[in-house]
């Protein structure tokens, strides 16, 4: 039971952070798996029609493509028995064979432990003008990455990496034979019933049942964007990629990380496989992340004071986050556009702790 109080308080915090400018609209909806105890919306799509955020408003979850797409993808492939944690690059891709990249595991990538760097701006070369992506944008991006130099030796140390994530799509493409986007639908979303998580590519997406919140005004582009990713990397390519590019509305992304923590309490669920999943929440020595995953900082976590150590989550750079926490069951999902109009608007840092606290206090 919620008590009315902290319910109001929870409200008040999401209001007032719209009226400060934290971000111009949100979705917060928290519970535990399968059940749903705080729904809400927030604030506006974009600052020129100001059309409200509706509770199925969908946002651009940035960096939770790396989770909820790139690691179950990943999870599945190892279910299928297709590949296995330690398998290389060099075994699956031809073309990384005579590249330092050929000795970095699967398990490298997913734990940011390759020694790849965390970003470039790969598409001022792929798209120099903001030009439409062109044909074989891919290849290209991923012959960049694997031309890219190691930052650190493999397995050294953590280094949060993009870079990785593009790999992992590849591997998914290559052994599958289906694109990422592709295989993710077919194989974790709808056997889960998910409608609501989707790429949709550079083209846009119509959709008259839901409405799309609008990121940052993008000088290489030159236009607000809405409706396309707004990674530019990812966008050079089409939109589909292992770091970003999944878009969803709150409900979606909540069923979606119920499923992953009911696997992570051991209560069993259809997706992701219990044994494989199991096996990615282990941290290894030294490390702070699992895999796939990040999990709560020892000082000023986004999850606040109040989530355990086994709790495991990850933030998205448009202003989305989601965090679970296995020894109580509590799913905090909160979606923002806090990069609309600008990406220097970095409020939502102070904002993240001081909300999953108040949560924390309700629940």
């Amino acid at each position: 039971m919620i008590k009315q109080g902290r319910r109001v308080n929870i409200h008040e915090a999401m209001a007032d952070a719209v009226s400060q400018n934290v971000f111009p609209g949100a979705v917060l909806i928290w519970g535990t798996p399968g059940h749903i105890m705080f729904h809400r919306a927030y604030g506006v799509l974009d600052l020129d029609t100001c059309t409200p955020v509706q509770k199925n408003t969908v946002f651009d979850l940035a960096s939770l493509t790396k989770p909820l797409a790139t690691t179950l993808a990943i999870a599945e492939l190892i279910r299928g028995k297709h590949i296995d944690t330690s398998t290389v690059l060099g075994e699956i891709l031809p073309a990384a064979g005579d590249t330092d990249k050929a000795c970095l595991s699967v398990d490298m990538l997913l734990r940011h432990t390759s020694g790849l760097p965390a970003h470039r701006d790969f598409f001022r070369a792929i798209c120099p003008d903001g030009d439409a992506p062109q044909a074989g944008a891919r290849d290209v991006l991923r012959n960049m990455v694997l031309e890219e130099p190691l930052a650190a030796v493999p397995g050294s140390r953590e280094c949060y990496s993009d870079l990785g994530f593009i790999l992992l799509a590849w591997v998914v493409e290559t052994v599958s034979g289906m694109r990422l986007d592709q295989y993710v639908t077919q194989n974790v979303y709808n056997p889960l019933g998910i409608s609501g998580l989707f790429f949709p590519g550079v083209a846009g997406r119509q959709d008259t049942e839901t409405s799309i919140a609008a990121t940052s005004k993008c000088p290489w582009r030159q236009k607000v964007i809405q409706g396309e990713v707004e990674d530019e990397n990812a966008w050079a390519v089409g939109g589909v990629e292992g770091h970003a590019g999944l878009f969803g509305d709150g409900r979606a992304v909540f069923t979606l990380c119920s499923n992953v923590l009911a696997v992570a309490m051991g209560e069993g669920a259809m997706l992701p496989d219990t044994t494989v999943f199991q096996g990615f929440l282990q941290k290894m020595p030294g490390m702070e992340r699992v895999a796939g995953f990040d999990t709560p900082s020892k000082e000023n976590s986004s999850s606040g004071r109040y989530f355990s150590r086994h709790a495991i989550g990850h933030l998205g750079f448009t202003g989305t986050s989601i965090w679970m926490d296995p020894e109580d069951g509590l799913i905090v999902v909160l979606l923002t556009n806090r990069v609309h109009p600008s990406r220097k608007n970095t409020k939502i840092r102070q904002f993240r702790p001081l909300i999953h606290d108040l949560i924390r206090s309700a629940f």
